[in-house]
């Protein structure tokens, strides 16, 4: 374990107070003051300040978690300023990037260089510190998480001390560190494991819910990213399959694309999700329409461009991650639940898999993982849907991804989660008086 004493200083820009809200809008706090640092020194600096002031801290990112995971009273750690690529190592395969840097930075940064992440999940607005803390994800037969590539990290811990560490120095804490809902310390840099830029085939079509649940199995093995969205109140769902392809790059039609990615899955879909709310009723005559509107497509591009896409509709989420065996027992239930209730679910089902992975608190973690993710158009009325599908998931072994809504606990979490335990032996170590403690933490790691 690398540790250092960072310099003093002001811990950047002047402190400020105000309202912090996250994307979806469902959560909200104000924090005693909030600072936005340009640099480790900075960061380390704030830190000190607040455990002198008797402050918790709290990082935030861009708030694309729908939990409270970033949310404090105290001292609020803004990501703006604390940005930039630091090292691209060609020889070695790794970059190393400022905590609070865009995905999409990163991704088209790159790209500029050649080079790639191996997989991510769907969106670029957060953070990489974010994306890796939380456990974001995309889909793949081999190829994880974004917290599973990384290769080393900085860190500020509860004193003010600067910790780096890697699979090779301070194992225990890097293992732990890599997915640590910020209960750890402030990731001040991270380094990924990168590799040259490829290409990748996307082949999305519309496909039955019965004919995808049957041939789940196949399609998973027979394609290194598949991935499907079924339109709940039908039959039907839309699959898409990425395989690494020799080329040549063939990017959607600037007009197409933009019809597909903008009009229909942002634009047009809004104006559904909007009639859906003032009209439940209509909910399920436009799932019909919903599911009909996008045909299928076949195009090769980078890999960020062919993994993202913008996200303009907002919503909440609960996401869960299940054994792979459970996956088409899970979605008959789910599809059962939807049809013998009355709820109406203008969102599809969010479909996706990953291999295991060996962080203590990846949904991945030591299974191979099937995620289903449901959604709600913000402003419409969830709980209830969301309760009854966590039953469905809690009794298949469920892990709730931990940026989604969820009612666990520590004590059932710790069922779920073999090495729970090794976990919060490593933020005992590292954070005894919990100056990274917030309500939310509490309740999924206890205090």
């Amino acid at each position: 374990m690398a540790v250092s004493n960072a310099a003093g200083g002001s811990g950047g820009r002047a402190p400020t107070t105000g309202p912090w809200r996250n994307w979806a809008g469902n959560v909200t706090v104000r924090p005693a003051r909030s600072v936005a640092p340009a640099s480790t020194e900075e960061l380390a600096a704030a830190v000190r300040a607040a455990a002198a002031d008797g402050l918790t801290v709290k990082a935030a990112g861009t708030g694309h978690s729908f939990t409270p995971a970033a949310a404090t009273d105290g001292l609020l750690i803004r990501p703006e300023r604390l940005t930039g690529i630091r090292a691209v190592d060609r020889a070695a395969g790794t970059v190393t990037v400022a905590a609070g840097t865009p995905l999409r930075h990163l991704n088209e940064t790159l790209a500029a260089h050649g080079l790639s992440l191996t997989n991510m999940g769907d969106i670029m607005e957060q953070t990489v510190s974010g994306a890796a803390a939380t456990g974001t994800h995309g889909t793949g037969r081999d190829s994880a998480s974004i917290a599973a590539q990384i290769t080393a990290l900085e860190m500020v811990t509860a004193d003010g001390s600067v910790l780096t560490c890697s699979a090779g120095e301070s194992q225990e804490i890097f293992s732990a560190a890599r997915l640590g809902l910020g209960a750890l310390g402030v990731i001040s840099e991270l380094t990924f494991a990168v590799e040259p830029e490829f290409l990748l085939t996307a082949r999305e079509e519309p496909m039955p819910f019965d004919e995808v649940t049957a041939r789940f199995d196949e399609l998973v093995a027979e394609n290194e990213h598949f991935e499907f969205y079924w339109f709940p109140h039908t039959g039907s769902c839309n699959t898409k399959r990425n395989n690494r392809s020799q080329g040549p790059a063939a990017p959607p039609g600037k007009v197409s694309g933009w019809i597909e990615d903008e009009l229909l899955s942002n634009g047009v879909f809004r104006l559904a999700c909007s009639a859906g709310r003032a009209v439940p009723a209509a909910v399920p005559g436009i799932a019909r329409i919903s599911s009909r509107a996008l045909s299928a497509r076949t195009y090769t591009d980078i890999p960020y461009k062919v993994f993202t896409s913008p996200r303009r509709v907002r919503f909440v989420e609960m996401e869960y991650a299940l054994p792979r065996a459970a996956a088409v027992a899970a979605l008959g239930e789910l599809r059962a639940l939807v049809e013998r209730s009355g709820f109406r679910v203008s969102f599809p089902v969010e479909v996706r898999t990953a291999p295991a992975d060996d962080i203590p608190l990846s949904t991945a973690s030591g299974r191979d993982t099937v995620y289903l993710a449901v959604h709600m158009y913000r402003g419409t009325p969830y709980q209830a849907y969301f309760a009854a599908v966590e039953r469905i998931m809690t009794a298949h072994e469920g892990r709730p991804h931990w940026g989604k809504l969820h009612t666990r606990d520590a004590a059932s979490l710790a069922e779920v989660y073999p090495r729970f335990g090794e976990f919060t032996a490593v933020r005992d170590r590292l954070d005894p008086e919990r100056r990274f403690a917030n309500p939310y933490l509490r309740r999924v790691l206890g205090d």
